[in-house]
């Protein structure tokens, strides 16, 4: 049965402003049902509570807030990887953890983790305990862990969430970890979230939201240099590095990428 998508007094998401689609349509590739990537490899089944999350979240923003999950095929299933997501809102890690077919991994203030019971529940979910900004030498060694162990995780490169709605600059952690290992980097985007539960709203709201997927970067002219550059290069490096997955990240538009016809 096809999943009906629920306006809730606010325009669908393909009629906004710049979204080229026929009045009443989805534009293709735009549905609320998420499936794994078909072909040969499939991601390791999901642990039941992290499952119960992912399918309760995927029918909150699928109807309340009309949610959309684009490209998220261009995540692998399987191996290490990093995701690089703007930030808008507290909505933004568990919409971009709810499109995936497989489990990421989520950075969460340590000051969380006080309390056992809700500590104990935190981690069913993969949330990692960091410090605030999530800079320091324990927040990169329990990056690069889950990392070398094949598990992604969700960064922040503005490292907070935008006071504007708009792309803040980047900062030069997500360069750092991006020379520090391997894994492809999965620029992400979100769309409405500040709308729907930004900064300046008290409770969320019913907003049409969006997240989009692009194509993995991985800076291999970058990380075969900063094997043997000087320390200032190396830092300028991790700054290049950050800012080019912010412009990938800025070129992500609201709509599905159509790469073969028909």
């Amino acid at each position: 049965m096809r999943h009906k998508n629920v306006c809730l007094g606010v325009r669908r998401p393909w009629e906004w402003p710049g979204v080229r689609h026929g009045k009443n349509t989805p534009p293709p590739g735009m549905n609320n049902t998420i499936e794994a990537p078909t072909g040969s490899v499939q991601p390791p089944p999901l642990k039941p509570f992290y499952w119960l999350a992912r399918r309760f979240l995927r029918l909150l923003f699928g109807t309340y807030f009309s949610g959309r999950y684009l490209n998220y095929e261009r995540v692998p299933v399987t191996g290490p990887a990093i995701l690089a997501c703007n930030h808008l809102s507290y909505m933004d890690p568990p919409l971009v953890g709810s499109a995936l077919p497989r489990e990421i991994y989520y950075l969460t203030r340590e000051s969380l983790f006080r309390f056992p019971l809700f500590a104990t529940l935190l981690r069913t979910v993969n949330c990692v305990p960091v410090d605030r900004d999530g800079g320091g030498a324990a927040g990169l060694k329990a990056i690069l862990e889950r990392l070398s162990k094949g598990h992604a995780i969700i960064l922040f490169p503005e490292g907070t969430r935008s006071p504007t709605g708009q792309l803040q600059p980047a900062r030069s952690g997500v360069g750092l970890l991006a020379i520090k290992s391997p894994a492809p980097v999965i620029p992400v985007r979100v769309f409405g979230t500040f709308e729907a539960y930004g900064r300046q709203v008290r409770l969320p709201r019913p907003h049409p939201v969006f997240v989009k997927f692009g194509q993995p970067l991985l800076f291999t002219s970058l990380r075969a240099e900063a094997a043997h550059c000087s320390k200032p290069r190396l830092k300028e490096i991790y700054q290049e590095i950050s800012n080019q997955i912010m412009a990938a990240i800025a070129d992500l538009k609201p709509w599905a990428d159509i790469t073969r016809f028909p």
